[in-house]
């Protein structure tokens, strides 16, 4: 084949037509020259290569004699498979070259017009419709009766079959024969045996009785079928005429070469001129086939007389046959404004109609006469030709996926119409595929799958090349007889008439109003469940065409015994109780090449390998990407009854495809390990939420029609039972805990696999997250059981028993926030990290508490070296949670809560530690110095200077950490004696600590207690430190600022200053009770 990108312009006066033409393909080899014949050459003998094959010719050597089928009803068609590019939007008509002309000559024609017509988009496909051959078909099966008694009783009532004069075929014998001696190198005549050429003479009067429509289309489409919609001219040609754009099938033999580089060949008889329908003929051939030049051969009886060149732009100037350019460019956008604003149906057969000697023109709509016909779809036998079509442009459409998204609404429009068109039962494949294509139009994620579904090959065309004469139609019509009346019986059954044929050559008569193919608006809702609803339904659809197309078990063939059944893994369990990890690797046992290929039937009866197989597998693919969706949705509405039973339809989904699939695709294992996150964060949600279980649980057992019979459908080849564990509504929240961590674990364990492990990085974080957060809760659940546990224990004072300590080994086990830690560390979650150990910090506080010693009175004994044990395993904890974070800064929330844990953990420890001293074990003085020392730590990590919400309880408990130091030095400043230096540094401390403690109560608005008991101990300190003085008044006087004074005269003066007023008020208001009293009992 060969292309070629070239354009003319045709300039004539002041009638200017622009005029392109783009080789799109051609068959013909280069172009040769043709052989000049001698003058007196005889063409009534035939040459010595009549009949045969040539490639210059193409089909035109025996097409032209009639040996091949005169014309296809299907030969747009065969183009338009070809170049579906072009078929939507970019051009305006695709049709025979023949067509086109005869269109544009209806005004100076008086011969018949009949051809169907089909809307695709804004293109336009134009066919012969062949009314003499249609109904010798409706004769001979019953086919088309109903057009036939519609046609008689309309527009012809004694329609009868003429043949063709024997005139006609001998011309058209000896145009055959001039072409074979035109390619014929010497040019002489060489006699055939006269039997080859009588053959070829019955051939010619045989030929056009035998139907060239196929068969009436009663099943999926058949290699048969398809032969009958190939493309077979020689070139197809992109011609833009003014500013229509034609896709157009040409046969016309073109010669070359010297300094002709193109030119045609015509034969014309030199006792007939030529009149304007030949040259609007010869005029419009070489337009279209980009040839300048013409060259026509004159004979009288078949006897060469002479060649004459003409040039194209010189074509509408020849004598007898002078013709307005600007009149034709007038017709040709009069008919397609006509027939874009009539033709409106995308899917419908229309006739456009005229019959022989008459002006006006009728456009029908068949497919709306068909139904009023109550005839069957496949009784219109363009039927499947335009759905395949209409779904071919689609899939064209939907592949090109930088410009897919805007054609969205103009593709669900086509999938629809195809739909309507066929019928279920013959066509499952296409309706199938189309349905599923409608799913696919719903983007649910960004990976995009490969188009399963199997589209049909079109065929082809066997269009001639014609120079059959107008002026021989109009004196005699070789077709059929046709009504010639002015006037029509009757009109109403018309879409659109022109009342006259002379109307087609005023300019801008007819404009086409109607917009071809409306901007169709892609009905894109923001509600993802109305969105995902509708991908559901039309994968229901589509399974069930699948499913009808499936044959029954009994139609199958019988199993090879040498072959070993596979077991389905579905079925591997029968008492149906099944464990989360067993299922998983079984799961990773499936993981293989995609390539494998099951050998026996799947349970449905499918043959692997078949359209069926591949589609199903796609559906129940797409089924579970919606369904998937659908639950993410209702997670973030907080909907989790109805986000775990979405979730477990996308799981059925996905063990009906692992049922059928041979191997499992990366990618589809990847969407699994979502499934399998998103159940475990479900079924955590519902842990967390086990209050609402009576709702969640109304949620999970809603089931819509589509819902059941889509899981119907996956029951055909699956029990879809694989993850049923996985998708259980529990009540036990532990339970759920223990589910969502071995969904997270299933899907780890997919992700690290040899088959993803270099694909799924980034989602392998998101699961080791999910893990670390998961047993992060599974030890904080059974810590606060333990913690309750505790609680109880404390009102009967037990000791601690085997119960809790399991607990406790259970939350800190390695399957917990050991673990835990693992994972986060594993993807360097510092943040996380800490909050595992601040929760680790928690449970040694919690296992601290249960080892309380109590006495046998019931009471709080001495802090044991148990509790200090795990107090100080706490602070470990804490101190590598900051050491996680590294600085506040990283995440200030987490640190801040982290401080005040580690703060509140010492002070704990001290306070234990001061209340119930350990004095069996230990001595005063080493309990009072670790007082002092965890004291001071946690003093040490009480933010008072950040302002935030725990600022205040951080001045609380500093306020407090210096009121006990103060109250713990005041106690051993009145109890020691000895050492005068001790006492005065225990007497500094205290003195000091009191001083801190009620500056910080002061600023403290809600601690009066706390402040009013600090400044009482200090003053009773006061007291005590003043009477054990052994100066008098004077000499503190004397000695008054001096450095030897301990004592701080001031501060006393101004503690006096601070009671005097409240004994003043409190004494007053004595003596108004007491005063009322008296007045009461007089």
């Amino acid at each position: 084949s060969q292309s070629q990108h070239t354009g003319l312009m045709i300039c004539l006066g002041n009638n200017e037509v622009k005029s392109r033409a783009v080789v799109k393909y051609s068959a013909a080899p280069p172009s040769s020259s043709y052989a000049l014949l001698q003058e007196k050459t005889d063409l009534k003998l035939p040459p010595a290569n009549w009949l045969r094959e040539n490639p210059q010719l193409g089909t035109a050597g025996t097409t032209v004699l009639g040996s091949s089928r005169k014309s296809n009803p299907f030969s747009s068609f065969g183009m338009a498979y070809d170049f579906i590019d072009c078929i939507g939007d970019d051009v305006d008509v695709v049709s025979d070259s023949e067509n086109i002309k005869k269109l544009l000559k209806i005004p100076y024609s008086k011969s018949h017009v009949s051809m169907a017509v089909h809307r695709v988009g804004s293109t336009l496909l134009l066919d012969e419709l062949d009314i003499q051959e249609l109904f010798m078909r409706s004769s001979q099966t019953g086919d088309w009766t109903w057009l036939k008694e519609f046609y008689q009783r309309l527009i012809d009532q004694k329609w009868q079959r003429k043949k063709k004069s024997k005139e006609h075929w001998n011309e058209k014998a000896i145009l055959s024969k001039f072409l074979y001696y035109s390619i014929n190198s010497d040019g002489t005549a060489v006699p055939v045996p006269s039997d080859t050429e009588q053959a070829a003479e019955e051939g010619c009067g045989t030929a056009a009785e035998g139907p060239s429509w196929p068969a009436t289309f009663s099943s999926s489409t058949t290699e048969s079928e398809e032969s009958d919609l190939r493309n077979d001219f020689v070139r197809n040609i992109l011609w833009t005429f003014e500013d229509i754009h034609m896709l157009v099938g040409s046969n016309m033999p073109i010669f070359g070469g010297g300094r002709y580089p193109a030119v045609s060949l015509r034969l014309r008889d030199n006792n007939k001129p030529i009149n304007v329908l030949t040259g609007i003929d010869y005029w419009l051939d070489n337009l279209m086939c980009n040839v300048p030049e013409l060259v026509m051969c004159f004979h009288v009886n078949g006897i060469v007389q002479k060649y004459e060149m003409i040039k194209t732009e010189d074509i509408p100037d020849l004598e007898n046959s002078t013709f307005s350019t600007r009149v034709v460019k007038d017709i040709a956008q009069n008919i397609l404004s006509f027939l874009k604003s009539n033709c409106t149906k995308e899917g419908h057969t229309y006739w456009l109609f005229k019959a022989s000697g008459s002006d006006i023109v009728k456009l029908y709509d068949l497919t709306t006469l068909c139904e009023e016909a109550a005839e069957e779809k496949c009784q219109n036998p363009f039927t499947l030709p335009v759905a395949v079509l209409l779904y071919k442009v689609a899939s064209n459409m939907i592949l090109k996926k930088s410009q897919n998204r805007k054609n969205y609404g103009t593709i669900r429009t086509l999938l629809l119409n195809c739909i309507k068109l066929l019928d279920e039962e013959r066509h499952p494949q296409i309706i199938a595929s189309a349905h599923y294509m409608l799913a696919e139009l719903f983007q649910l994620d960004d990976v995009s799958e490969d188009e399963d579904g199997e589209s049909l090959r079109g065929g082809g065309s066997e269009d001639s090349y014609s120079d059959e004469e107008e002026e021989e139609e109009e004196e005699e019509d070789e077709s059929c007889s046709y009504s010639t009346s002015s006037e029509p019986q009757d009109d109403s059954k018309a879409v659109a008439i022109i009342k006259s044929v002379r109307e087609l050559s005023v300019p801008e008569k007819y404009k086409s109003t109607h917009q071809i193919r409306p901007n169709y608006a892609f009905p894109v809702s923001q509600d993802k469940e109305e969105k995902c609803r509708l991908v559901l339904s039309y994968v229901l659809k589509s399974l069930k065409s699948v499913d009808s197309s499936i044959k029954k078990e009994s139609d199958l063939p019988a199993a090879d015994p040498s072959t070993p059944i596979p077991l389905k893994y579905e079925e591997r369990s029968q008492n149906g109780a099944r464990d989360v990890e067993q299922e998983i690797a079984l799961l990773l046992d499936r993981v293989g090449p995609c390539n494998e290929e099951l050998k026996v039937p799947t349970r449905s009866g499918m043959l692997p390998g078949t359209w069926q197989h591949r589609m199903k597998l796609q559906l129940f693919l797409k089924a579970s990407k919606a369904y998937y969706v659908l639950s993410d949705a209702a997670t973030n509405l907080l909907k989790y009854g109805r986000a775990l039973r979405y979730i477990k339809l996308a799981l059925q989904c996905h063990d009906a495809y692992c049922s059928i699939s041979g191997g499992l695709h990366p990618q589809v294992l990847l969407f699994h390990c979502q499934c399998l996150s998103l159940c475990g964060d479900v079924q955590l949600m519902l842990a967390q939420n086990a209050s609402n279980r009576a709702a969640y649980l109304e949620e999970y057992n809603y089931q819509t029609k589509d819902d059941q019979e889509i899981l119907h459908c996956l029951h055909r080849e699956s029990s879809c039972q694989a993850f049923s564990m996985a998708t259980d509504l529990a009540s036990d929240p532990e339970y759920q805990l223990i589910i969502s961590s071995k969904c997270y674990e299933a899907a780890h364990d997919l992700l690290t696999s040899g088959v993803l492990k270099d694909q799924g990085q980034e989602q392998l974080g998101q699961v080791l997250k999910r893990l670390g957060n998961i047993r992060n809760e599974i030890g904080v659940f059974y810590m606060n059981q333990a913690a309750a546990m505790q609680a109880e224990k404390q009102e009967v004072h037990r000791s601690v028993c085997m119960a809790e300590q399991e607990l406790w080994k259970k939350s800190f086990s390695f399957s917990c926030f050991e673990k835990g830690m693992q994972d986060f560390n594993a993807i360097s979650d510092s943040v996380n990290t800490a909050l595992l150990l601040c929760n680790i910090g928690r449970l040694m506080r919690i296992c601290a508490q249960a080892h309380c010693v109590t006495t046998s009175e019931h009471s709080r004994g001495e802090f044991s070296p148990e509790e200090a044990l795990y107090y100080n395993k706490a602070i470990d904890y804490y101190q590598r949670a900051l050491k996680s974070l590294g600085c506040r800064e990283s995440h200030s929330a987490v640190w801040d809560s982290v401080n005040w844990e580690l703060s509140t953990t010492y002070f704990t420890l001290a306070t234990l530690l001061q209340d119930y001293a350990p004095l069996s074990r230990k001595a005063q003085e080493q309990i009072e110095r670790e007082v002092t020392e965890t004291m001071m730590k946690s003093l040490r990590y009480c933010d008072l200077q950040t302002e935030s919400a725990r600022q205040p309880l951080y001045q609380y408990r500093a306020a407090t950490i210096h009121h006990r130091l103060a109250s713990m030095y005041h106690s051993c400043y009145r109890n020691q004696v000895g050492d005068e230096s001790v006492r005065k540094q225990h007497r500094a401390l205290a003195e000091q600590h009191y001083s801190k403690a009620v500056r910080l109560f002061i600023s403290l608005s809600d601690a009066p207690c706390e402040m009013l008991r600090t400044l009482l101990e200090r003053v009773a300190f006061a007291e005590f430190t003043m009477a054990g003085e052994k100066h008098t008044l004077q000499e503190i006087s004397a000695g008054r600022g001096s450095s030897s004074s301990e004592l701080n005269t001031e501060e006393v003066v101004k503690l006096i200053g601070v009671f005097e007023p409240s004994f003043s008020f409190l004494l007053l208001q004595l003596i108004k009770l007491s005063t009322a009293s008296k007045r009461k009992v007089r």
